[in-house]
């Protein structure tokens, strides 16, 4: 029995390690509930409770995509999209067009150094 108990405080001290540094490691938009360092706190002070409830609750997987942290553009927001009439559109189009050629006629000019 004392083996057993032995053995499940070394894998518990191990798991609680592993927690403090998974918390630790993670970039702050990858926490759900509270921030990075209530986390780190909430693992430290409560070593398996606190562990488990961050895998469980606090940790956001890598295909959650229920809160976006990157901005935007225009193009990949559909409300821009649908407010935007197709005049518009086209015009944006036609700029955007003829922004690309002027660029490239300025790379054609430039002094290709190999």
């Amino acid at each position: 029995m004392a083996r057993f108990l032995i053995v499940g405080g070394f894998l518990a001290v191990i798991f609680w390690v592993f927690s403090i540094v998974d918390v630790a490691a993670q970039p702050a938009a990858r926490h759900r509930g509270v921030s990075k360092g209530i986390w780190v706190l909430i693992v430290v002070l409560l070593p398996v409770v606190g562990g488990i409830l961050w895998f469980v609750l606090g940790r956001r997987r890598a295909g959650d995509v229920s809160e976006t942290t990157r901005p935007l553009g225009p193009d990949d927001d559909a409300e821009v999209l649908r407010r935007m009439s197709d005049a518009e559109a086209d015009a944006r189009i036609r700029r955007l067009e003829e922004e690309l050629a002027r660029l490239d006629d300025e790379a054609d000019g430039a002094d290709p150094r190999s």
